[in-house]
């Protein structure tokens, strides 16, 4: 059974391959290109996972972050930080906003699917 996602990503060639190897598990993937229509969509279609780069235009991810965990009716999304921040202060900032985890890009894809499979809601 697949899973509605929402992607928070600015780039268009890393969003696109993720999103097309997603869709192929029959997964739902939403996109959006900035944190503060990432954060619009999150709360508009409460997916059952978010995966969130830091580096984005108009709002940052650790403040979308903070955000969704701040909301009740999305702080039980579990949401992955994708990113190439990958220093120690950013790994425990990713974390202390509430991210469940943080992988680094570029990424290997089949570690990645692995923990999105893993961060999904079990049927």
């Amino acid at each position: 059974m697949g899973r509605k996602i929402v992607m928070v990503e600015d780039s268009k060639a890393a969003s696109a391959v993720l999103k097309e190897v997603l869709e192929a598990e029959g997964h739902t993937v939403l996109h959006a290109a900035d944190g503060v229509t990432g954060l619009a969509l999150v709360r508009r279609e409460h997916p059952d996972l978010v995966l969130l780069d830091l580096l984005l235009p108009k709002l940052n991810g650790y403040d979308v972050c903070n955000a969704l965990m701040r909301d009740n009716l999305t702080r039980h999304i579990p949401v992955l930080i994708i990113s190439t921040l990958d220093t120690p202060e950013s790994i425990d900032k990713a974390k202390l906003c509430g991210a469940r985890n943080f992988m680094k890009k570029p990424y290997d894809l089949d570690t990645l699917l692995r923990e999105i499979k893993r961060l999904l809601p079990k049927e």
